[in-house]
């Protein structure tokens, strides 16, 4: 492994104000480590490069180092896993609250707590991240139906980003499971796809609209709902749904142990390439998946993980109001 010098790449006019001053500054120069690199960058043949993956590659190089400075330095975070509540020097935090709807204000300590149990259950899975990013984690409980945006990484602490209402899966009915526990891994090796936005039998379109994004994560155990509730195995996806027959539901258990999501999380999450980071991976030697989007503004710290956790409230908190239509 050789070690090149290479100067900062500048990120877009959206992303470079989400960095912060002394972030910048910090990365005006930074040693990348690469496998038999073909390539110097330096001013003389930064541009010609700059249609390559090459690029892209130590873009992801740079978001990586940057992310660790936007953790440790700008945000001054604790070691310990609990979270700070949304911040503007969190990336995309301001965003959320303005692109996202409908929104579940959580109070400080329900956060905290949250982000205790999804290192909790990053722990029980042996699953070890090192450098911040996203992460989408679902409470299934009954009395919650809800899924938290996180930023951050074990070291330094996950800060929370925003909440919003979703359906989980509701049990009694034939094929109906619930959705299973765990941390799942969003990877090529379960090509995403696009909605058509066309109508079942019944008149449902279970995908939502045209063009919303269906993220996969594979086929998984998951308890059955109906029968004599022995474990069988689900196609499970994270995805909106109809926006007049199940988007007023969100907020109640629903599917057929799928993950519903509202239209405008789908949309935040697939704009800003949150959970792509195997995709983009691919965009950095070169190949560009037809799902991803061409107006996306891929954030610098993708990440790849679902994780779905059971709380086992039996009240309903304040903070997850029931949908007056369910």
């Amino acid at each position: 492994m050789t070690s090149i010098s290479i100067g900062v790449l500048r990120p877009t006019k959206t992303q470079r104000n989400l960095i912060p001053a002394m972030a910048m500054q910090s990365a005006d120069l930074l040693d990348i480590a690469w496998v038999e690199p073909s390539t110097v960058l330096t001013k003389n043949n930064l541009k010609d490069a700059r249609g390559g993956g090459l690029i892209k590659l130590a873009m992801l190089a740079v978001g990586a180092a940057i992310g660790f400075i936007w953790s440790a330095s700008a945000l001054s975070l604790p070691s310990a896993p609990g979270a700070t509540g949304a911040s503007s020097n969190v990336p995309l935090a301001s965003d959320f609250q303005h692109d996202v709807a409908p929104l579940l204000l959580m109070p400080q300590d329900e956060r905290t707590a949250y982000a205790v149990r999804l290192q909790e259950a990053l722990d029980t899975a042996k699953v070890q991240i090192a450098a911040p990013q996203f992460i989408v984690l679902v409470d299934r409980s009954p009395s919650v139906q809800a899924a938290l945006l996180y930023w951050g990484s074990a070291e330094h602490g996950w800060n929370f980003i925003g909440a919003t209402p979703v359906s989980t899966g509701l049990p009694g009915r034939y094929e109906h499971f619930v959705t299973p526990l765990g941390v799942f891994s969003h990877s090529m090796a379960n090509p995403d796809f696009r909605a058509e936005g066309t109508k079942n039998k019944l008149g449902f379109r279970g995908y939502g609209i045209k063009g919303m994004r269906v993220y996969d994560f594979g086929w998984v155990d998951a308890p059955r709902g109906w029968g004599d509730g022995a474990m069988g195995v689900l196609r499970l996806q994270m995805h909106s749904t109809d926006p007049a027959l199940a988007a007023p539901r969100l907020g109640t258990a629903q599917s057929e142990g799928c993950v519903r999501i509202p239209a405008a999380l789908n949309d935040f999450v697939d704009r800003h390439a949150l959970l792509d980071q195997d995709y983009e991976e691919l965009v950095a030697v070169g190949t560009h998946p037809w799902v991803l989007r061409k107006d996306s503004t891929p954030t610098l710290s993708p990440g790849r993980y679902l994780v779905v956790v059971d709380s086992e409230r039996k009240i309903r908190p304040d903070w997850s109001p029931l949908p007056k239509w369910r």
